[in-house]
């Protein structure tokens, strides 16, 4: 009896290893596989996300008196413009979180219209330092 034992239990094994390898491996990745749309949406997501940083960005620091706080501090206004695209998506949605804290601040009342450009010129030259480092 042990021997048909053994027999049956090699036999068995045999069939489970053919089942395991002739089963595509699609059909266990199903749940794990993201659909092509899916990616596309994420990535034009990602993308329009960075592009409304980058703008917000841009167009704080084409404010005219950010623009002259900036050469008094002796800042390249176009140098920072250049360097804001060139930041991480992380980094850029970082300071452009900053930026627009201190603008509501600034239209808030809560801070003055100096203390609004000695923010914005630190933003500026925290760029050019990411951007110098990278």
């Amino acid at each position: 009896m042990s021997f048909a034992n053994g027999r049956f239990a090699r036999v068995f094994a045999a069939c489970l290893l053919v089942a395991i390898v002739a089963i595509p491996a699609q059909v266990f990745a199903q749940d794990h596989v993201v659909s092509p749309a899916d990616l596309q949406k994420e990535s034009a997501a990602a993308a329009n996300t960075r592009q409304q940083n980058v703008e917000s960005l841009n167009k704080t620091f084409s404010n005219p008196k950010v623009e002259s706080a900036m050469k008094a501090a002796k800042i390249d206004p176009a140098q920072v413009k250049t360097a804001v695209s060139s930041l991480s998506d992380a980094e850029l949605a970082q300071l452009s979180a900053r930026a627009n804290h201190a603008q509501q601040d600034f239209s808030a009342g809560t801070m003055s219209d100096r203390d609004l450009l000695l923010i914005l010129v630190a933003i500026a030259a925290l760029i050019l330092i990411i951007v110098a480092v990278h």
